[in-house]
């Protein structure tokens, strides 16, 4: 192997990759018509699950969609089609939608399968750069991800093509995304683990609940109050009605203030004490939208109430620290 040493020209032929990458994405783009809308509405209206197959690169690629797929609220696998003629088929039920990647459109492994799939009622989205090959022929949808030329100046290896290949299956996913309403909270249950899982952690997942929730009622004497927020140890505390709905909090910077204006505080009541309308986050929200509500108002609590103003939780600025979020 020749030893690199001119970094110019290193640089140059990057470049004209990404060039040629460039142009493929684009003209892609311009091209996206009915069958991409057909596609959309066939993987929108599947019942069962979206299977992806392809051999080679492609396979890599199909791998690779699947997981966006999975991950945004589509169900999704991958078929290898030399395994699938010898068994794995048995993945493929009716009211599934085969994603067919080949390039060529006419690889052997992948035509084999067909009538098979055909027996099963399956529907079949063809990817394919040549539109009047034996796969897309044979397809319910086809979606043209051919290229001008590939990146790699001996045209050989999948270049372009993998890029376009990789480009259609996001756009699917991601339209398929936004038309369901998929949220935040939605993806979160995908991504439980990592830093992308923390991240994405709800309230409800690290809110204080029962007994650790500091609580009094309106009549609650303030010695007792104090008490309540003292033993919680979260630094303040819930004022709450007879149904548990929140009323107000007092917190230990309201007991201090309390202190030097009154004469004898702790003989109030929770009622004539507390800040009523505090602000408060659903149990379902992103722990890190709680982490901005606390950040925005420079407070280092938030009451956890649900749709009818019932005390949920409570959760601290150090619970989402220690959660690895912030």
């Amino acid at each position: 192997m020749k030893k690199i040493e001119n970094g110019e020209k290193a640089l140059e032929i990057a470049r004209r990759v990404l060039a040629v990458e460039e142009e493929s994405i684009r003209a892609l783009r311009e091209r996206l018509g009915d069958e991409f809308r057909r596609a959309v509405e066939l993987v929108g209206a599947c019942q069962g699950r979206v299977v992806f197959t392809g051999m080679g690169k492609s396979g890599h690629v199909c791998r690779k969609i699947a997981a966006t797929f999975a991950s945004t609220g589509t169900p999704a696998l991958f078929l290898h089609p030399a395994e699938g003629g010898h068994g794995d088929l048995g993945m493929l039920t009716r009211g599934d939608v085969l994603i067919a990647v080949s390039n060529s459109g006419e690889t052997e492994e992948m035509i084999r399968l067909l009538p098979a799939v055909k027996r099963l009622g399956v529907p079949i989205i063809c990817f394919t750069g040549r539109m009047g090959s034996t796969l897309a022929r044979r397809a319910d949808v086809v979606l043209d991800i051919s290229v001008r030329e590939e990146a790699c100046p001996l045209g050989l290896a999948p270049t372009a093509s993998t890029i376009v290949t990789m480009a259609v299956g996001d756009a699917l996913a991601v339209t398929l995304l936004e038309m369901r309403g998929f949220t935040e909270e939605d993806f979160a249950l995908f991504h439980p683990g990592g830093a992308l899982g923390k991240r994405l952690l709800t309230v409800s997942d690290i809110m204080h609940t029962g007994e650790e929730i500091p609580r009094v009622s309106p009549g609650t004497p303030m010695k007792i109050a104090l008490f309540e927020i003292t033993s919680k140890k979260l630094g303040f505390t819930t004022v709450v009605d007879a149904d548990d709905r929140l009323l107000g909090i007092i917190t230990d910077g309201d007991l201090r203030r309390l202190l030097e204006k009154e004469r004898d505080p702790l003989s109030l009541e929770a009622g004539n004490v507390m800040i009523p309308d505090p602000k408060t986050i659903g149990p379902e929200a992103l722990a890190a939208k709680a982490l901005q509500v606390m950040e925005s108002h420079a407070i280092t609590s938030v009451v956890v109430v649900d749709e009818g103003g019932i005390v949920a939780g409570v959760l601290h600025m150090h619970d989402i620290l220690k959660s690895g979020i912030a």
